[in-house]
């Protein structure tokens, strides 16, 4: 296969099912080599199996691509770099990470256990940084042997951590802060030939269907289907490739046939009194800086 990665190794987590799957098979489809990623977990983590991970590579192989299999946890040291080894052993090199894993455990803030705050944290969170830190340990070794890489990580972010979202506060804040990793990871990786940046995909997965279960079908009528994961892997094999050449530190939102470029924290509206202020003067000046600034965009779900 030829396409815009052909030559590239690209690793994907959580690659056995939804969008992990499908930006397996897209860049297979554009000529990259698969490291497929996946435990096989239930929606809410629990469980294992090979047979997701080993699904994908079989579709990618009776295509004509090239995949392997890697079952381990990346959301442990050990797990992650292994994933990175496979890479490298199987094909040689890594050119693209893909940081996708994921699983949700919803509750109203109220109802939240601290374990399942703890494990979406961890899956989404820590799922992202081991793997991160691992690639970005080979590349940097691969920049000081003279090998300079043109590396990419593409991080998964979600609408969820940009704005918010009702009965998601775990999730939301691993997603926000995958974001701030992406941030970071971009400032330091460039010195040696890797671009990181992230996606916020809006699509049909086991995680968005219940969730969103209305907005989320399949039209019945066979027209365009909005929220199928595939819309979202032309961003990601395009950000993975070398064409993506420059962009860096970048968060895209990615639904249907739309991609946005999200514009984060900047300064707003501001007052500045040139000495200490009082709570009351403070209070006069928030309000003055509410009416200059334009509206919060609305939580998801929020009533």
């Amino acid at each position: 296969m030829a396409g815009i990665c052909t030559g590239r190794v690209v690793a994907v987590t959580g690659a056995g099912r939804g969008l992990g799957r499908a930006h397996a098979l897209a860049f297979a489809a554009e000529g990259a080599r698969v490291v497929v990623n996946d435990l096989g977990v239930g929606l809410d983590g629990s469980g294992t199996s090979v047979g997701p991970a080993q699904a994908v590579a079989d579709e990618i192989a009776a295509r004509g691509g090239q995949a392997v299999v890697h079952t381990r946890d990346i959301a442990t040291s050990r797990g992650a770099a292994s994933l990175v080894a496979t890479a490298v052993d199987a094909f040689g090199r890594l050119d693209t990470l893909v940081n996708n894993a994921g699983f949700l455990r919803d509750r109203m803030l109220v109802n939240l256990d601290e374990d399942d705050w703890d494990a979406v944290m961890r899956v989404h969170l820590k799922g992202h940084f081991l793997p991160l830190k691992h690639a970005a340990a080979h590349w940097r070794a691969e920049a000081k042997a003279g090998r300079t890489p043109r590396a990419r990580v593409i991080n998964t972010s979600s609408g969820a951590g940009l704005l918010g979202s009702v009965g998601q506060g775990n999730y939301a804040a691993a997603k926000a802060g995958i974001v701030g990793l992406t941030l970071v990871a971009a400032a330091e990786m460039g010195r040696y030939g890797v671009q990181v940046n992230a996606i916020a995909p809006a699509a049909r997965t086991r995680m968005t269907e219940r969730t969103f279960a209305d907005t989320m079908a399949a039209p019945a009528d066979g027209g365009f289907d909005a929220m199928a994961p595939e819309n979202v892997s032309p961003l990601a094999v395009w950000l993975g490739s070398a064409a993506s050449e420059g962009v860096t530190g970048r968060v895209f939102e990615a639904e249907a046939g739309r991609i946005t470029l999200m514009e984060g924290w900047r300064p707003g509206p501001t007052a500045d009194k040139d000495a200490r202020w009082s709570p009351a003067e403070v209070g006069e000046a928030v309000a003055g800086l509410l009416t200059r600034a334009e509206p919060a965009l609305p939580v998801y779900g929020a009533r």
